[in-house]
């Protein structure tokens, strides 16, 4: 998986500037393709393309230090990372075309005879996307080069995220809580073998997140040879509760109530998300679908530093199956008048 630049590029690795310039020099005449034609042509254009990639990080002191602290991955990772505005953080590592950083080292200077010409064909085969109808002789061979050189093959992809759901309950969204999140996860070696590896990961659930709240741990997906790992996503989810429903950032609770108590007052005790007891008199005469909304004991809303929904009761009237005649006359003494009063 891994490539030691300094191997390819046959020098040590306190080499200077010089040093490398010269081994370039000497290996790029070397291993152009357009000196081997034939059979050598696809060894050749794999280890000139292998050349100028280990000289265009190891010419580089930022990429340089990178790839003796990190190695490839550490390369590709930093900068793909974005993290870090001094090494063009907002763009992936993508070695150059091969041929490109030929003719910037070589310049105008034509350092072996046919350059000239070779250098033609790359201009004329730049930017045409897939390469069509090859042409015979010279042409084919650069323009298959140049093919092999694209992007397809030196710029790891970066596959989909990976999602998973975080089932959590009303009472963690409300207070909110940490979550430590055990995962395995393939990795590939610096000797191109996959491997696994076991992390923690913390998960901080804020006060009031709602289903379907992602948390993204950057790249913490399964890795797999020449491609970027995937991100791991974590969805939240609410379970079910016994008493509460959440609608928003309210909560919402359904309370039976018997005929007499929703005529004639009553308390409702109810115990709140974070444990406290909540006594609630109602006073009004409760009548079928009637709703009480309690202010600021609902869900905390994001962001909104100690607003929170409210917590709507609704009541459902338990009637009585029967009554006996005592009951009946001593309801319509007390009740008639009234009914006909209003």
């Amino acid at each position: 998986m891994g490539m030691d630049y300094y191997n390819v590029l046959k020098v040590n690795r306190n080499a200077t500037e010089e040093d490398l310039k010269k081994s370039y020099r000497r290996m790029a005449m070397k291993w152009h393709p357009d000196k081997n034609p034939g059979d050598k042509k696809k060894e050749a254009e794999a280890k000139f393309k292998k050349i100028s990639e280990a000289y265009e990080v190891l010419s580089d002191p930022q990429k340089r230090a990178i790839y003796d602290k990190y190695g490839e991955e550490g390369l590709k990772a930093s900068v793909d990372a974005g993290a870090s505005s001094s090494m063009n953080g907002n763009r992936r590592f993508n070695p150059r075309n091969a041929e490109d950083v030929f003719a910037e080292f070589f310049g105008s200077s034509k350092p072996f005879e046919g350059m000239g010409r070779a250098k033609s064909m790359r201009f004329q085969t730049e930017g045409a996307g897939t390469f069509g109808g090859f042409g015979g002789g010279n042409e084919n061979k650069f323009r298959s080069y140049n093919d092999s050189a694209g992007t397809s093959s030196s710029q790891p992809r970066k596959p989909p995220a990976v999602e998973t759901k975080l089932p959590c309950t009303l009472e963690e969204l409300y207070a909110g809580s940490t979550r430590k999140m055990k995962i395995s996860r393939n990795v590939v070696r610096p000797t191109g073998q996959i491997g696994t590896e076991s992390e923690i990961l913390t998960i901080d659930i804020k006060p009031g997140w709602k289903k379907g709240t992602k948390i993204t741990f950057p790249d913490k997906g399964n890795e797999q040879p020449n491609q970027l790992p995937a991100d791991l996503v974590f969805v939240i989810d609410e379970k079910p509760h016994d008493l509460y429903t959440r609608e928003g950032n309210d909560l919402l609770v359904h309370q039976k109530i018997e005929l007499v108590d929703a005529l004639a007052g009553t308390t409702v005790n109810l115990k709140t998300l974070d444990g406290r007891d909540l006594v609630i008199k109602l006073t009004d005469v409760v009548t079928p679908g009637y709703e009480l909304a309690i202010t600021k004991e609902g869900m905390p809303i994001v962001k909104e530093n100690g607003r929170r929904g409210n917590l709507r009761i609704k009541f459902d009237i338990v009637f009585p199956k029967r009554l006996s005649s005592d009951q009946r006359q001593n309801i319509r003494k007390v009740l008639g008048g009234q009914t006909q009063q209003q």
